[in-house]
């Protein structure tokens, strides 16, 4: 019982030490929480306080910047009305004088008029005094100072005719002299072959191929005689057609520098020598016009002019020619007075039709003007070009300059070799009468005009009018032409099956 009453007593008193530990903790954390309240509440008014500082210096910046601004617009606002009044000052004056001005000019007038009727008057004592009329007048003073200076003026002519006609041809003579003194250049080198080296005998193989195949489809692309045994060591592209040779020795270039040559490379390679030789023309053309210094010639002129490069007259290199022309033709127009420009346009493009007489119809200098129209250049160019040869009078300075100097540059010594010209003049006819057939896509004259290769469309020519074909081709031939020795007609016809594997 005692123990029990023990066990009570201890649960009571550690009942009641629990609730006092409790009351004390509670009072603690209740202080604490006091205390956090308080100090946000400060640092809360301190915020505040800050803000409304801060708050109240940018109103007072603000209302600072206004007060300025107004400033600002209110001096702005005073020029503009100083400004409006000196304007309007201005414009009373202005109106000021233009009423003085109107008056002044009707005061003049009036002046004007109070003369022509005294001039009137005079004039009409004037004719009743000498019962002349004014024109009668003029006639007789003009027929009495005629009368006076006639034989003055008769000798003064006369004597000037003579001066002129002795100075004439010498100052021409000296301006000629001068002026092709001052251009030099290398005389004609005719050529119509072009040879290339070999790099070892197993390249001669390549090139020839196969029974023959390689230097044929060569030779049947670019229409050149394509020589390998002639000269040791070399292979000779011989053709009366520069262009073609040129186009021919670039494609050897590349085929030899590749290695790889088979009939489908050589076509290729002879398409790419094509577009290499048209950026050379077109090159050539700019080429000359830089040096000549003249600008502003239209870009198909300019082509035109390039292919010049590749032509001759008479074994003489015409875009030479031309340019030749052109310097001499400058330092005579400005000897002379004439526009220098236009002489020198004029000189470097009197030949260009050359370049496409085998396509049009006419004289070159006919068809050089034409075109020069046709492109857009002035008339006096045109003429010029027209004009240097006889058939068309010069009728303008810059005419009768290209004239002379085309005759000066050609008759320059060594300049010309009339057999170049009259062999590559051959050569185009036998390929004009070979092209003058139907079905035919390319002719050739080859191997010195001894053979004309003419290629067929095998869609149009079968195997039989092949053989009739070249049978009349040289029947035309023996027609027609003179030539020393025979001719070989060679009609190739040849099929071919192409195909796409995708």
């Amino acid at each position: 019982m005692i123990e029990i009453l023990a066990i009570a007593v201890g649960l009571l008193a550690g009942a009641g030490g629990t609730v006092a530990y409790s009351k004390v903790r509670q009072s603690g954390v209740k202080r604490k929480n006091e205390q956090t309240v308080a100090s946000a509440e400060k640092k809360a008014n301190d915020i505040v306080l800050k803000a409304q500082n801060k708050a109240m210096d940018i109103a007072e910046a603000a209302k600072k910047e206004e007060i300025l601004l107004r400033k600002e617009i209110k001096k702005t606002e005073d020029r503009l009305i100083d400004r409006e009044v000196t304007l309007d000052r201005k414009f009373d004056d202005l109106d000021t004088r233009t009423e003085k001005l109107r008056a002044q000019e009707d005061e003049i007038e009036k002046l004007k008029s109070e003369i022509r009727d005294i001039r009137m008057r005079q004039q009409e004592k004037l004719e009743k005094i000498s019962k002349l009329k004014k024109e009668e007048a003029a006639e007789k003073l003009m027929q009495m100072t005629e009368r006076d200076i006639r034989d003055d003026l008769v000798n003064l002519v006369g004597k000037l005719q003579a001066d002129a006609a002795e100075d004439a041809e010498e100052r021409a003579q000296t301006i000629l002299l001068t002026a092709m003194e001052r251009m030099s250049s290398e005389v004609t080198a005719e050529r119509t072959v072009t040879a290339l080296k070999l790099t070892d005998d197993e390249m001669k193989g390549r090139i020839i191929g196969k029974e023959g195949r390689n230097i044929q489809a060569i030779q049947r692309e670019t229409g050149v005689d394509v020589l390998v045994d002639d000269t040791p060591g070399m292979v000779v592209l011989s053709s009366f057609d520069p262009v073609r040779r040129q186009v021919a020795r670039v494609t050897m270039e590349m085929l030899m520098k590749d290695g790889r040559i088979h009939p489908g490379r050589i076509e290729e390679v002879v398409e790419k020598a094509r577009k290499q030789v048209d950026k050379d023309i077109k090159q050539a053309g700019e080429d000359a016009a830089r040096d000549v210094g003249v600008v502003g010639i239209p870009r198909e002129m300019l082509r035109l002019l390039g292919e010049l490069k590749f032509r001759t007259s008479y074994g003489q290199n015409v875009l030479k020619h031309s340019t030749e022309m052109a310097q001499i033709a400058g330092m005579i127009a400005d000897e002379i007075g004439a526009d220098i420009r236009t002489v020198k346009i004029a000189t470097l493009l009197h030949d260009v039709g050359k370049a496409v007489t085998h396509k049009v119809e006419g004289k070159h200098h006919h068809i050089g003007a034409e075109l020069a129209r046709k492109y857009g250049m002035k008339e006096e160019v045109a003429h010029a070009i027209e004009a240097h040869h006889d058939d068309v009078e010069a009728t303008t300075p810059e005419a009768l300059v290209v004239r002379v100097v085309d005759a000066a540059s050609a008759a320059r010594p060594g300049a010309r070799n009339i057999s170049a010209e009259n062999f590559g003049e051959r050569m185009r006819e036998l390929e004009n009468v070979a092209k003058g057939f139907k079905g035919i896509d390319k002719a050739y004259a080859i191997s010195a005009g001894r053979e004309v290769r003419v290629i067929v469309s095998p869609k149009s020519v079968d195997d039989l009018s092949a053989i009739k074909l070249a049978r009349d081709i040289a029947t035309k031939i023996e027609s027609t032409m003179q030539y020393p020795g025979t001719i070989k007609v060679n009609v190739i016809r040849e099929t071919r099956a192409i195909e796409f594997a995708k």
